[in-house]
């Protein structure tokens, strides 16, 4: 009898979450599931990595195949894949699901992307998957959309470096989803100054001033215009090709330009 698949969880919200628990529970008829997950809440940590302090990796009591990690998103998808389960890597890594939105811009900042992210990286095809809520949190049915989205990712596997970003809209079971793109967005350029208690100047970043542009086919648009499942692809390849096209028309003076 074939190895049952493998199917590594992570989020940015702690191994604690609500959202941690929804998914896992799902997938646990699907594959053999693991579990790495941050100690504590690790949003908006992007794509740090630890190199500089060492990590803790422990055992979650009662809690078969599930570990806490002291460090980010990515140091979980670094240390699940490449030393958790390095006897036989996962087929998949899902992260999330999420406590908010992770639309747009938010991938460059999002933890649960980055964890993803990671993953693709290191060879593992993954999913983020974000309930695009702000408050009043049901997970049920972004969990039953990330379940069916996996069970077609492990019939036709997607490539080691591919990974998805997924964002479900609250309320009742989405019935549509869309294969979007990535939109754009604002959070204001507000900066909030106070003094503290020692005449010391301190800041708050992070406006909520959450606003959108009209971009057909995506993720913001399905989201929250259209109420529909937004599934984006994302890519490893930062490379803008149109400016590399153009960068090859400067000349430099002092420089020759050599076009491989």
């Amino acid at each position: 009898m074939p190895d049952q698949p493998r199917i590594l969880v992570s989020n940015d919200d702690g191994y604690r979450s609500e959202g941690l628990a929804a998914l896992v529970a799902v997938l646990e008829d699907l594959a053999e599931v693991w579990v790495v997950a941050p100690e504590s809440e690790q949003s908006a940590t992007s794509h740090s990595i630890s190199i500089s302090r060492p990590l803790r990796l422990n055992e979650i009591e009662n809690k078969p195949r599930w570990y806490a990690v002291d460090g980010t998103p990515t140091d979980c998808a670094w240390l699940g894949i490449n030393h958790v389960l390095r006897d036989r890597r996962p087929q998949l890594l899902v992260s999330g699901i999420n406590h908010g939105p992770n639309l747009a811009d938010d991938v460059f900042y999002s933890g649960t992307v980055a964890a993803a992210r990671e993953a693709a990286i290191i060879g593992v095809p993954s999913i983020a998957v974000s309930l695009a809520a702000r408050r009043g949190f049901e997970f049920g049915p972004a969990a039953g959309f990330a379940r069916a989205l996996v069970e077609a990712a492990l019939e036709e596997p997607l490539a080691p470096s591919q990974h998805l970003n997924v964002n479900v809209p609250p309320g009742a079971e989405p019935k549509e989803w869309v294969a979007s793109r990535q939109g754009k967005h604002s959070y204001g350029g507000g900066v909030v100054e106070k003094t503290d208690p020692r005449g010391r100047k301190y800041y708050w970043i992070g406006g909520n001033e959450y606003q959108h542009e009209d971009v057909p086919g995506s993720d913001c648009n399905a989201v929250l215009r259209e109420g529909r499942v937004a599934v984006t692809a994302l890519t490893l390849d930062a490379t803008d090709y149109p400016t590399r096209g153009q960068l090859r028309a400067w000349n430099l003076k002092g420089f020759q330009r050599h076009d491989p």
